[in-house]
């Protein structure tokens, strides 16, 4: 007993000293700001050697790129207002919180959150909001913009540290990117890449989108345990003995709405309605053929792609319900007042997000995250490892680069080409290889600051610990992706021993 208490110290230890480490860095603005200036100066060095790789989907030849080539700063003045305003979350961010904005300040989601606590046993709210959010990647990046606050105000609705809500929502969401019960809109894409590559060797190769189905199914359960296990053991025992928590606003924990009963009783109807009428609307748009929300060949993929829309107009629209009902919005002005602090309030997240954009752009117009990949890769086959090892090294390569490139297609369509050829020379099929990337690609999602949401994620967490920076955010996710890194690739392992199929 006493050497597992040694061992918790001794994590906490360490952790806490990730956190002071990573919080001494500077503001996360001026963090990008010299990122800007590495990359420009690195690119400018290794443009200056010829350095370059062959890009193994095109076989075309990839130069490092000089960003002070006149060409490039051209391209960075043009294209500076477009670089920002095509940044991936800023849109979708904004107009969530335009609804969320409406639902949150009329009372809606305080009121149902009392609701759920008082529903929902201590004992099982960590794992529902695990598994909430591994299941959220139906709805593509929703989950970050709505499951991860509100798991922190959950939390924060129960007097429990609402950074540990938070910190359980953002391991599910992007830690078990990769898995889910269902098909998700990655699946098929991840398979044509494969495909297109197992062709390199075999034309007639055909990978299908349920290549990976029953592992990805079976790590749903695995990483709501585990992810509820960290959770509750090691990340909020750890924040409730050292970072100290306040209410958005400066309201006291537990503090009750001032609205009284009847008023909120009768706004809650109202919104359930409303919520109700939503539901019918929806899925008769979904109904069958011909409808909005179904594609021509009958799948429902117009409706995955349409749920961040319909999750917006869902928090407007019973937002609105309940403050009518509630007397919290007495007129039209009400309502847009509400929606312009909700956004008022994003002023921190909407300058991160710029020299984000920027910094990102950068670096992609580089070509040097292409360049790291395609010769981590190379070093990867140059190993000699077959088999097993081989695969393990995959996962890993693969969860370093994504440290580097976010987007788990776009870093597929560099290692695909020059991992799943090679495998298939040595025997293993493109379903084990790209199940091996799959892995790799999500377990460090949670520790990546170049996450292009980890600036909302790190925006949300100061909402109740004003002092949280960088440092804080990868001490408080660290675990999660040791976790979720050993736990996965230990059931990759056994799964591959044991030669159970890894889909239909």
């Amino acid at each position: 007993m006493a050497a597992g208490k040694a061992r918790r110290g001794l994590g906490t230890v360490l952790l806490d000293g990730v956190e002071w480490a990573g919080n001494k860095l500077p503001d996360p603005v001026t963090l990008f700001v010299i990122a800007i200036g590495l990359v420009i100066g690195l690119s400018v060095y290794y443009a200056g050697t010829g350095l370059s790789v062959i890009h193994p989907g095109t076989g075309k030849e990839v130069a490092a790129v000089s960003l002070l080539d006149v060409e490039q700063v051209r391209r960075l003045f043009t294209d500076m207002t477009k670089v920002f305003a095509e940044f991936p979350p800023l849109a979708l961010v904004l107009m969530m919180m335009i609804g969320v904005g409406v639902a949150e300040r009329s009372g809606l989601i305080g009121a149902a959150l009392s609701g759920v606590v008082r529903s929902t046993p201590r004992t099982l709210l960590t794992g529902a909001i695990v598994f909430a959010g591994v299941m959220s990647s139906l709805a593509a990046d929703a989950g970050y913009v709505v499951l991860v606050p509100l798991a922190a105000a959950i939390y924060a609705a129960s007097g429990r540290h609402p950074l540990a809500g938070l910190a359980a929502a953002f391991a599910g969401v992007a830690g078990g990117f990769s898995a889910n019960l269902l098909v998700t809109p990655l699946d098929p894409l991840l398979s044509g890449l494969t495909q297109a590559a197992a062709q390199i060797v075999d034309p007639a190769r055909e990978v299908k989108a349920t290549a990976n189905y029953f592992m990805m199914m079976a790590l749903v359960p695995l990483f709501t345990l585990v992810g509820w296990w960290v959770t509750d053991r090691i990340v909020e025992p750890r924040l409730e003995g050292s970072t100290p928590w306040q209410m958005p606003g400066g309201a006291q924990p537990n503090e009750r709405s001032a609205l009284d009963t009847r008023r909120e009783r009768r706004g809650l109807a109202f919104a359930g309605i409303v919520a109700l009428a939503l539901i019918a609307g929806f899925s008769w748009l979904s109904s069958g053929p011909g409808m909005p929300f179904r594609g021509d060949d009958g799948s429902i993929e117009p409706l995955l792609r349409s749920l961040v829309s319909i999750l917006f107009i869902s928090f407007l629209l019973c937002g609105l319900a309940y403050g009518i009902a509630a007397a919290t919005i007495t007129s039209d002005k009400d309502a847009v007042k509400m929606m312009n602090a909700s956004l008022g309030d994003m002023g921190g997240y909407i300058v991160l997000a710029f020299f984000a954009a920027v910094f990102i752009a950068l670096f992609n117009w580089s070509n040097l995250g292409v360049i790291m990949s395609v010769n981590g890769a190379e070093f990867l086959k140059g190993l000699g490892f077959v088999g097993l090892p081989l695969l393990v090294a995959i996962v890993f390569v693969s969860a370093s680069i994504n440290v580097l490139i976010g987007s788990a297609s776009a870093k597929w369509a560099i290692l695909a080409p020059v991992f799943v050829p090679m495998l298939m020379q040595l025997g293993i099929s493109p379903e084990w290889t790209q199940a091996a990337y799959r892995l790799g690609d999500s377990m460090t999602n949670p520790i990546t600051p170049l996450l292009a949401y980890f600036p909302l994620i790190l925006i949300t967490a100061q909402r109740y610990v004003p002092q949280a920076g960088i440092g804080s955010m990868v001490a408080l996710m660290l675990p999660y992706s040791i976790a979720f890194g050993i736990s996965s690739t230990a059931m990759f392992a056994l799964w591959f021993v044991a030669d159970v199929p890894l889909g239909p």
